[in-house]
């Protein structure tokens, strides 16, 4: 963004200070804008990303912690799992369960993804999933689901560049000034701690009979292009911990 100015035949020094006066009015101007711009964002921001935002982000592996213990009347190992996502996002149920259904099969388990057995406008209801286990004689169902997502953002200031030409008039201690400045748009920064819980449950008895929580730490620029290694680190965190508690064939 330029801003142009020219000062012609004044004193240099005293109006080097008023040109001063009015970059800052201009800049303080532009934070404005930004600041009402970020406000609008902010406020829609459960619309526009939800768990997808973690999409183009930068985090740490996920911390996990059991929440239940392998329960005696587990059945396992278990040889064919049924694997949901509970997102309002569709994609970004795919990306999850996809991911999860490939680091089992590494692992030797048959998974299936339930969103390659629906469609966005397919009900995500109890009876959709009781059908799926019986269509693929799953042994055990593995369901993921977001618990929190807390999210903070700020505006980061970025370096203008200025530019400044001098040149001397016809009069005694006179110049003309040319002063250019180019302003960044102030960048958006966002950081997301971000919980999910995984539920292994029994076909047999329709019970839990393990449980995981996972906790992140995300930062993110707005204009970030997405990665999918928040999907992947989740995928093969869950995936470890079934093989290490003898949930699936190892």
């Amino acid at each position: 963004m330029g801003r142009t100015g020219i000062i012609e035949n004044l004193p240099l020094y005293p109006y080097q200070f008023s040109s001063a006066i009015r970059i800052m009015q201009f800049q303080n101007s532009l934070k404005k804008v930004f600041s009402v711009t970020l406000k609008f964002i902010w406020q829609k921001f459960p619309l526009i990303f939800g768990i997808a935002a973690v999409l183009g982000a930068c985090a740490t592996g996920p911390q996990i912690t059991r929440t239940q213990e392998v329960s005696e009347s587990a059945d396992s190992p278990y040889q064919k799992v049924l694997v949901i996502t509970l997102l309002s996002s569709f994609d970004s149920r795919r990306y999850l369960e996809d991911e999860v259904v490939k680091q089992l099969s590494e692992l030797g388990t048959d998974a299936v993804a339930s969103t390659s057995m629906m469609n966005t406008k397919t009900p995500v209801t109890r009876e959709t999933f009781l059908a799926m286990v019986q269509e693929i004689d799953a042994d055990a169902v593995l369901v993921t689901q977001l618990v929190s997502l807390e999210s903070k953002g700020k505006m980061k200031d970025m370096n203008p560049q200025a530019t400044r030409n001098f040149r001397p008039t016809y009069y005694y201690n006179v110049w003309s000034v040319e002063l250019e400045e180019y302003v960044e748009p102030q960048a958006a920064e966002f950081k997301h701690s971000l919980v999910v819980a995984t539920q292994l449950y029994s076909a047999l008895s329709r019970e839990v009979v393990w449980a995981i929580e996972s906790k992140s730490r995300i930062a993110q620029g707005f204009d970030q292009q997405a990665n999918y290694s928040v999907f992947v680190d989740e995928a093969k965190a869950i995936a470890t911990h079934l093989s290490k508690d003898g949930l699936i064939a190892k």
